[in-house]
């Protein structure tokens, strides 16, 4: 008999571990005692030293699920004479090493459980398990115990507390337990109808739906708004209400078939990745072609060739979609911008303009989380929104930090991420920054982060444009700040997700961020690694007249384009002669070299699309008309005065300008064009510097046809070439990209 101590760390809290370690003790007939603490799993364990070299392998090996453990320490120890063995109270401590799990989708002995009308849970629309249910956007404080979370306030009845107290059932310790009897409840709400038991308010919302009215409903990270997706006149109110005429909006699925995906492939075309993306625990929206039988209606995803799709993964989700027996539209319950609603009396009051009811409940959710997107580009998986399921997304760092900092990106796609030691841990997407609201989340959200993970940030990274909302919020934080230029932050997050990488040429191409000299950067290469980087390759620069409404208005870009290439360019919606005159005096005139603009540019000259009514509908459209081969017009490539290798994109304004031309063709062409310059600045900067492999970040390659023609015309060279997939390619990604940036400690390129 000898004893010894055993550390786990890793995610070990909120996946059944604990419970794990009971059953696998009295398995081998083993004794001692485990406990919660740190964000660790601390076992005391004794018995045959065979039996504990076999105990100590089976808790990695067959850990649950869901869990991620490490072993940190197996050392001896003395022997307590341990009579049996038991799980203790969770200790306080430091928790430097805690590791918050995300939300979890409802386990296959879940839903077969809410699906048995023998059970006592059947139907009911919070059932989880220790192996599934909300974690994140429940849990207020750690360690990971019932009083720490939402149902704090909903007492345990007698069969639940027998259930939580049995170390042999699979509810052993899950501290979302409820039942119909002592657990959270619906809400039907339309004006002043209010239905408050399960069944019937579940009735009256599939009533709703099948009308073709809207339905708000409160989920596990936020509002959803749902209608039938194969109602126009439906989908059409939505949009009307919403203020969204074309932005693309996501569909929810029943499940079906032995997978889960009959119901999406009666309607899409799935690819292999795809469909195990769809599948994948975090249960995202992915981005999958529409299909040629797809019946839903056209006005889902206007002009683009792919839908964003889903499953249910919460129990009440499965319910809707079971009941109603066909697909969904299920879009953020969210003022446009702003943050998904998390409240119930702010959904009824910001939502009612669009909603014609309401399905609440009253488990509170403790802060807000989108649904994750997802886009299988260049043979992976890559994550375009982090969100639900995915988040908050934890990562090492690949060097340590001197001091604990949080980064608060940049402006669009807000994200914060906290960074101590070698962690780092990346938000879900808040929202553009635009709104007080956001600004707000982003606020309660950095709070929560270091209570939850028990760090204290003394230093905070922000975007160099004194402008972002981000920035002008940490000026008011009274910490000491560091600014990090906007595309090395783009840069440094790729190389921190591929740290085996020393050395990169990495693109940067978006629509715009703030240069070092000023000028707005959008198409820049850099050579180097987080720190050290050095700006290698860009693109001609233009004057754009109001850069700020660019975005949204791509004749901007297109006018600019013909006025410094010295042609005319005509409206056919707008008296142009006004801005002309401003651009010609220089009057809120930028320089920039942003990839991004000659996209709105190219859309609007390709797809008439003047003023658009979502970022990045142009170049979303041009990607989506992209088909088949084309030649690449040769782009000239110059070096500067400033040692900096720059593209010409003056040869593709006349062939986009050409209407004799397919819409379809002119846009392969340019996106064969842009990617053959990428190719050439590659060979050139090859030619005087040294680098391992080629990189491509920014919101740019979010754009598959772009980045999958880029991967294979490196490929035929023997070139790598990499992707980032935790992490955004989008400003998502900023925050940790501002960290790793932060670690190279080159205060001259910060």
């Amino acid at each position: 008999m000898i004893a010894r101590n055993i550390i786990i760390s890793g995610q070990v809290q909120g996946v059944g571990y604990r419970p794990f370690v009971y059953r696998l003790a009295h398995k081998l007939g083993l004794y001692g005692h485990v406990h919660n603490g740190a964000g660790r799993v601390f076992i005391h364990i004794e018995g045959d030293a065979v039996q504990l070299d076999h105990f100590a392998h089976q808790l990695i090996a067959e850990a649950p699920p869901l869990a991620r453990p490490k072993l940190e320490c197996n050392e001896d120890t003395e022997i307590a004479g341990q009579k049996d063995f038991r799980i203790e109270t969770s200790a306080l401590g430091g928790a430097a090493e805690v590791h918050i799990p995300p939300d979890m989708f409802t386990c296959d002995d879940c839903l077969a459980e809410m699906n048995d009308v023998q059970e006592r849970r059947a139907r009911y629309p919070f059932i989880n398990c220790t192996q599934c249910g909300p974690r994140y956007t429940l849990i207020r404080a750690m360690p990971y115990d019932r009083p720490n979370t939402a149902l704090r306030d909903f007492p345990l009845c007698e069969d639940c507390r027998c259930e939580y107290e049995d170390p042999f059932d699979r509810r052993f310790h899950a501290q979302p337990l409820a039942c119909e009897q002592c657990g959270p409840t619906l809400e039907f709400v339309a004006g002043k109808e209010r239905i408050a038991q399960n069944e019937t308010a579940l009735a009256a919302c599939i009533a709703v739906l099948r009308d073709g009215k809207i339905l708000a409903v409160k989920g596990v990270g936020g509002y959803h708004l749902m209608c039938d997706a194969q109602n126009i006149a439906a989908v059409k109110a939505l949009r009307e209400r919403k203020h969204r005429p074309d932005k693309p909006l996501a569909v929810m699925f029943p499940l079906a078939d032995k997978d889960g995906l009959g119901a999406v492939r009666q309607y899409c075309d799935l690819s292999d990745m795809e469909a195990t993306a769809i599948v994948d625990p975090a249960r995202p929206i992915v981005l999958v072609d529409k299909g040629s039988r797809n019946s839903l209606c056209d006005d889902l995803a206007p002009g683009l060739g792919e839908l964003g799709v889903f499953l249910p993964y919460a129990p009440l989700h499965h319910l809707i979609l079971a009941d109603f027996g066909g697909p969904l539209v299920a879009t953020s319950g969210n003022i446009s911008g702003e943050p998904v609603i998390i409240e119930n009396k702010m959904a009824t009051t910001q939502l009612r303009p669009v909603a014609e009811a309401f399905l609440h409940h009253n488990r509170p959710i403790v802060r807000p989380a989108d649904d994750s997107v997802v886009r299988v580009i260049a043979g992976a998986a890559r994550t375009i929104r982090l969100g639900r399921g995915a988040a908050p997304l934890e990562m090492d760092l690949p060097g340590t930090l001197p001091e604990p900092v949080l980064a608060v990106g940049g402006h669009m796609k807000g994200a914060i991420a906290l960074g101590w030691g070698n962690r780092a841990v990346l938000s879900p997407h808040i929202a553009d920054l635009s709104s007080p609201r956001s600004i707000d989340v982003l606020a309660e959200l950095a709070d929560d982060l270091q209570i939850l993970y028990g760090v204290q940030a003394r230093k905070i990274i922000h975007d160099a444009h004194s402008g972002y909302a981000s920035t002008l919020w940490a000026k008011q934080q009274n910490l000491p700040l560091l600014p990090v230029q906007h595309h090395r932050a783009h840069a440094s997050a790729l190389a921190g997700e591929y740290p085996q990488i020393k050395s990169w040429l990495v693109f940067a191409w978006d629509g715009v961020g703030l240069g070092d000299d000023g000028t707005l950067w959008g198409g820049e290469g850099f050579v180097g690694a987080p720190g050290s980087w050095e700006r290698a390759a860009s693109w001609r620069t233009f004057r754009l007249i109001g850069a700020d409404r660019a975005g949204r208005e791509p004749w901007r870009s297109a006018a600019a384009l013909c006025w410094q290439s010295e042609r005319s360019w005509q409206s056919t919606a707008m008296d142009t002669k006004l801005a002309k005159a401003a651009w010609d005096k220089g009057l809120n005139v930028h320089t920039t070299s942003a990839v991004g603009r000659l996209f709105d540019a190219a859309s609007c000259m390709v797809t008439d699309l003047e003023k658009a009514s979502f970022e990045g509908q142009g170049p979303m459209l041009l990607e989506a008309l992209a088909q088949g081969p084309a030649k690449a017009i040769s782009l000239p490539l110059t070096l500067n005065d400033d040692g900096i290798m720059r593209s010409n994109w003056e040869p593709l304004i006349a062939i986009m300008q050409d209407n004799s031309v397919t819409q379809e063709n002119r846009a392969a062409l340019l996106h064969e064009s842009l990617a053959q310059a990428l190719v050439d600045q590659v060979l050139c900067v090859g030619k005087t510097h040294n680098f391992k492999a080629v990189g491509l970040t920014g919101g740019v390659f979010q754009n598959r046809v772009l980045a999958e023609c880029v991967f294979a015309k490196l490929s035929a060279l023997h070139i790598p070439a990499y992707l980032p997939q935790k992490i955004p390619v989008n400003d998502g990604g900023l925050a940790f990209g501002q960290i790793v940036e932060s670690l190279g400690g080159n205060d001259e390129h910060i």
